[in-house]
């Protein structure tokens, strides 16, 4: 075994309010601050300022040898902004170490690259220009939303320049085959695919803290014994977790940080090292290509899009939503926009899920709906007010076509508006010159006539005596 990559994700949506149908029209605001502050407040306690420290210790004792990887919603970020821009500053202590690398995302964490290609990059390229403003690295590895991928979507991953992906490793894909090698996209042959490793990202993240599970307790020795008794041939281990999983999903009192902190000192003796996602792309070589036909995930036990777009509910918002697309694509109002980005959260969505059995719990724990129908009945009604005001920007009654005609045509009008001004400021100038050069230069006052200078006292003795 070569090496472990472990990779941190944190997202936070902007939940949303109670929203009546009679304040469709009235109340354009639509977000639950109290509830977005204090679960961003009570989760950053417990669980990302203490998992801060804990990392950069573990940098600082292994003499820089344990490398971490993040991933962080636009979203998230800016919920930082507003209420706990303190976890941020202990980020970036991190960042400083030089052994921490970010992962791009699409910004409001949205399951854009399903149906809209020109919305996904603009969300890629929102959250690359966040991350070099706030942590001044530009990412050079991709994960979609909740490790959604296909080969389709691997192809604009690469269009964009990105070297890799990390996806999951969903044994309906692999098969027989391992998730700890590096393998090449069927979509794009340049890019590399890291795939989680599954089963030892769930022991963690799911059973750490189950005391029905059979390995129960889970300790680092444990642990690290059973990646070194992989394969030697194997590449890599991805380890992927949300970060709430280090003291809020698992409490401190489960002995979670300990395990995490004990991970290093025991990997050194197993001679395994920890890589950031970019230092195996770079060092591994592929072993063989995959192909994904359709899309897969990290959710729910199927590994499919099922956990947002899995019933009619999500499927009538879901669309819905991007039936109004194009017209925001041409809208300028930053409100609108702001908007537009916190409604495509895939969280929404997912609140609507009607599963039931495991899957359905998982769902129910992170709702703040009491059931997925009335998830559906208040986003519908945002979603309504938010459509209301495209049509003000944008009539609905105006087909597609027809105002991207009216549209292309004001902007052909105002870039011949420019192309003429241009020419008749040129023009202007043209004249200014050739009025300059003819005009005549005015005449040269003639010069004083020096005065004879006055002979000396001297000079006149001197002619008088001759």
């Amino acid at each position: 075994m070569s090496a472990i990559c472990l990779y941190f994700q944190i997202h936070q949506p902007f939940r949303l309010k109670r929203y009546r149908f009679f304040d469709i029209g009235n109340d354009h605001y639509y977000y639950d601050d109290f509830s977005n502050e204090e679960i961003l407040t009570r989760i950053a306690q417990h669980s990302y300022l203490p998992a801060n420290e804990l990392l950069l210790d573990m940098i600082k004792s292994s003499n820089k040898k344990f490398k971490v990887a993040f991933s962080i919603s636009g979203t998230a970020i800016e919920q930082f902004q507003r209420f706990m821009p303190e976890f941020l500053e202990s980020l970036k202590k991190l960042v400083a170490t030089g052994c921490v690398e970010f992962i791009s995302e699409p910004y409001a964490h949205s399951l854009a690259a399903l149906t809209d290609i020109d919305e996904f990059r603009r969300q890629v390229e929102l959250h690359n220009q966040l991350i070099y403003t706030e942590f001044g690295q530009k990412p050079k590895v991709f994960k979609n939303t909740e490790f959604v991928y296909n080969d389709e979507i691997a192809a604009y991953i690469a269009d964009m320049g990105y070297k890799a992906v990390l996806t999951e490793g969903a044994k309906h894909i692999l098969g027989w085959k391992s998730p700890n090698y590096i393998y090449t996209s069927a979509g794009a042959k340049k890019l590399k695919v890291l795939f989680r490793n599954s089963k030892l990202s769930d022991d963690i993240a799911m059973r750490f803290s189950d005391t029905a599970w059979h390995e129960y307790p889970l300790t680092a020795d444990k642990y690290m014994n059973w990646i070194a008794q992989s394969p030697k041939e194997e590449q890599i281990i991805n380890i992927a977790l949300n970060y709430e999983t280090l003291g809020e999903n698992h409490p401190r009192q489960t002995g979670i940080f300990d395990f995490i902190k004990a991970l290093p000192r025991f990997a050194e003796e197993k001679g395994i090292e920890f890589w950031t996602p970019s230092e195996a792309a770079s060092k591994l070589k592929a072993v063989d290509t995959i192909s994904v036909t359709h899309p897969i995930s990290g959710a729910d036990e199927a590994r499919d899009t099922s956990a947002w777009l899995g019933n009619d509910l999500q499927n009538e918002a879901f669309n819905k939503l991007y039936s109004v697309a194009e017209r925001v694509h041409l809208c300028s109002n930053e409100r609108l926009l702001q908007d537009w980005l916190y409604l495509q959260s895939s969280d929404h969505f997912f609140y609507m899920s009607t599963k039931h059995f495991g899957d359905g719990a998982v769902h129910a724990l992170f709702s703040p709906y009491e059931s997925p129908y009335m998830a559906f009945t208040n986003y519908m009604n945002v979603l309504s007010d938010f459509i209301v005001r495209v049509e003000e920007q944008y009539p609905l009654s105006i087909e597609n076509e027809e105002l991207n005609a009216l549209l292309t045509t004001i902007k052909n009008q105002e870039s011949e508006i420019e192309q003429l001004n241009k020419e008749l400021r040129s023009l202007k100038t043209s004249i200014e010159e050739r009025d300059n050069e003819e005009t005549p230069a005015p005449a040269k006052k003639p010069e004083k006539e020096e005065k004879p200078k006055k002979a000396t006292k001297k000079a006149t003795a001197k002619k008088t005596a001759k």
